[in-house]
């Protein structure tokens, strides 16, 4: 596969005298689901909010698709969709005011049908007239993962995606994954919950000290137990 959704050269990330991300190399193509895995502290989240445009590298190139990060990052959120740990849902609106005001802030058409959609997708249909606040974690959740579906983007990058999840709800995310394997999309999310991770990755990407220690394509190991041997070896 020649064509690169997501493309990483280099990339440092220094917060006062600390790396957080040091000569971070990677690719993610078109129908490619890749995980991020590590212990806390190894750089998962800082990766992921430079690929989201929400922080600014310190060094490397970057881009999302053909578009550079982060001289053109205006351009390249209309092609990522992002979920973080803070939702960033406006508490004193409903879901579907959420979700319209998304929808208008990416200049879509169709608002209504776009929400509906993206609402069905996640099973919230029902809750669409429920102020955000009054929603369970896990239905806040379900909530931004609809925002995230609304402008159908390329790249899709999600930090610990299954917190606060049931496990329909979690079934619904993988379903998200596999659509978006489908529709030749890019996905990049990082997770604790590594048989959840692992059942539905291509590769996995073992970050230990701001750095990726290893990349595992799927072939690598066949069982969680197979996968843990790995990451024990590469962590000690």
């Amino acid at each position: 596969m020649n064509e690169t959704l997501i493309a990483v050269e280099n990339l440092d990330k220094i917060f006062g005298a600390r790396y957080a991300l040091r000569g971070v190399s990677l690719r993610v193509h078109p129908g490619e689901i890749v995980a991020l895995v590590g212990p806390n502290g190894a750089g998962k989240t800082t990766l992921l909010r430079i690929l989201a445009t929400l922080s600014r590298p310190s060094a490397g190139a970057l881009s999302i698709g053909r578009i550079p990060l982060p001289q053109h990052a205006a351009s390249a959120r209309a092609a990522i969709g992002f979920v973080g740990h803070q939702t960033f849902l406006y508490d004193n609106l409903t879901a579907r005011e959420n979700l319209e005001f998304f929808a208008t802030m990416y200049h879509l058409p169709d608002v209504a049908a776009r929400v509906r959609d993206a609402a069905q997708r996640v099973g919230i249909e029902n809750r669409l007239n429920d102020l955000a606040r009054t929603l369970s974690r896990g239905l806040q959740q379900r909530v931004t993962l609809a925002r995230m579906l609304l402008h159908s983007p390329a790249v899709l990058l999600l930090d610990e995606p299954y917190t606060g999840l049931d496990q329909p709800s979690a079934n619904r995310l993988d379903e998200i994954f596999r659509v978006a394997q489908r529709e030749g999309r890019a996905v990049l999310f990082s997770t604790h919950d590594l048989e959840r991770g692992l059942a539905v990755c291509d590769r996995a990407l073992i970050l230990q000290n701001g750095r990726i220690a290893h990349d595992l394509p799927r072939g690598d190991w066949k069982t969680l137990a197979g996968f843990m041997e790995i990451y024990a070896r590469v962590l000690n």
